[in-house]
C-alpha cells in the first residue's frame, strides 16, 4: 500500500471520485460516514443488525451497529442526519484505501469517522505507523470529493484480551496503558493532514468508565455486582454496554450535544434492555469524558413530567 501512496496524486483520487458521483440527488440533513471494522459493526452484540433499516451500508450487508445507535440519538435530538458506513472485520484504515475507495467516492461526506486496527498494527501491535501513512491518504482523498470535510479518527476502546492474556501485546501492563499508547498513535496520525480535525476520545470513555465503578475493569475473574461488562465473550470486542459507550461519545463528539440531554427513557438503551440505571451512568461517563477532553458544555435532560420508556420512532 504505502508504495502505491507516494505514485498517486489528489488530482487521481479527485478524477477517480468524478467516475462514482451520482447526478443531482435530495440529500439532506448533514452526512457522516463511518469507515471501519467490526468495532464499528458491532461485533459479539445485538447491536450489529440494530435498526439497520436506519442508515446506508455501502456495502449492503444490513449492518446497523454503532452507526445504527448514533443515527437514533440524533433523531430523538431533532436533528437531521444522514448516516452512512462501510465497514470491514479485522482491517484498519489502510484495507479501505487499497479496496474501497469507488465505494467511498459515491458521493461528499460532510463528516466522518474512521479507525484504524485496534491495536494500530495487527503485525506490530503499538506501532502507529501504518496508521498515520493510511490516515492521511485516506484523508487526501476525502478532502479532494469535499474541500471542507470534517474528519475525525477513532482512538477506539482497549481490549481485554491484549493486557490480561498472556498472549496479549499489553500483558503485564493496565488497561490505562494501551489507551494511552491507542489515543497517542492517533494523535499523531491526526496532525498529519488537516482535514482531521480531531480524535473521539471513546478508549478514554471506556476507561472512565472503568475507574468510576460503572463497568469491570477485568472480565477474566468476574463481572462485580452493579456493574457493566464492556467486553462481549472473547474478551476482545465489546458488549451492547460498551458500543452504547461508544456511540454516545460519537454523538457528543460530532453534534456538540451533551449526551444526558437524551434522558432516562433514551429509547435505544430501552430496546437494548438496559435499565434506567445503566443509561444514566453511561450518558453521565460520555459527558464527563467529552467535557474533560473536548469542553463540551454542560446541557442535562429536564424532565417535563413522569414519563415511561418507548420504543424509539424511526424518522426514515
Amino acid at each position: 500500500m504505502l508504495d502505491r501512496l507516494k505514485h498517486r496524486s489528489v488530482r487521481q483520487w479527485f478524477l477517480l471520485g468524478l467516475l462514482v458521483l451520482p447526478m443531482a440527488s435530495a440529500w439532506s440533513g448533514t452526512s457522516i460516514l463511518f469507515i471501519g471494522n467490526s468495532f464499528s459493526f458491532a461485533w459479539g452484540s445485538p447491536v450489529r443488525y440494530y435498526r439497520a433499516n436506519t442508515v446506508t451500508d455501502l456495502n449492503h450487508l444490513g449492518i446497523g451497529g454503532v452507526p445504527a445507535l448514533f443515527k437514533s440519538f440524533t433523531d430523538q435530538a431533532g436533528l437531521d442526519w444522514d448516516v452512512y458506513l462501510e465497514t470491514q472485520p479485522g482491517v484498519g484504515i489502510d484495507w479501505h484505501f487499497d479496496n474501497k475507495l469507488s465505494t467511498l467516492g459515491q458521493r461528499p461526506f460532510d463528516k466522518v469517522t474512521m479507525m484504524g486496527f485496534s491495536t494500530m498494527d495487527p503485525k506490530k501491535p503499538g506501532d502507529p505507523t501504518v496508521l498515520i501513512q493510511s490516515a492521511k491518504a485516506m484523508a487526501e482523498y476525502l478532502h479532494s470529493r469535499n474541500p471542507q470535510v470534517d474528519i475525525q479518527l477513532e482512538a477506539t476502546f482497549p481490549r481485554a484480551d491484549q493486557v490480561y492474556d498472556a498472549k496479549g501485546a499489553w500483558y503485564g501492563k493496565t488497561i490505562e496503558d494501551m489507551v494511552r499508547d491507542v489515543r497517542a498513535g492517533n494523535d499523531k496520525a491526526a496532525a498529519i493532514h488537516p482535514a482531521i480535525k480531531g480524535v473521539v476520545p471513546v478508549g478514554e470513555a471506556w476507561q472512565r468508565a472503568i475507574q468510576t465503578g460503572v463497568a469491570d475493569r477485568n472480565p477474566y475473574d468476574g463481572i462485580d455486582a452493579g456493574k457493566v461488562n464492556l467486553w462481549t465473550y472473547d474478551h476482545y470486542h465489546a458488549s451492547m454496554y460498551g458500543y452504547y459507550l461508544k456511540a454516545l461519545v460519537m454523538f457528543g463528539h460530532f453534534t456538540g450535544r451533551d449526551p444526558r440531554s437524551l434522558g432516562p427513557n433514551e429509547c435505544s438503551g430501552f430496546e437494548l434492555g438496559f435499565s434506567v440505571a445503566q443509561v444514566l451512568a453511561l450518558q453521565q461517563v460520555a459527558f464527563d469524558q467529552l467535557a474533560s477532553s473536548r469542553g463540551l458544555q454542560p446541557a442535562p435532560f429536564q424532565p417535563s413530567g413522569k414519563e415511561a420508556p418507548q420504543r424509539c420512532q424511526s424518522k426514515r
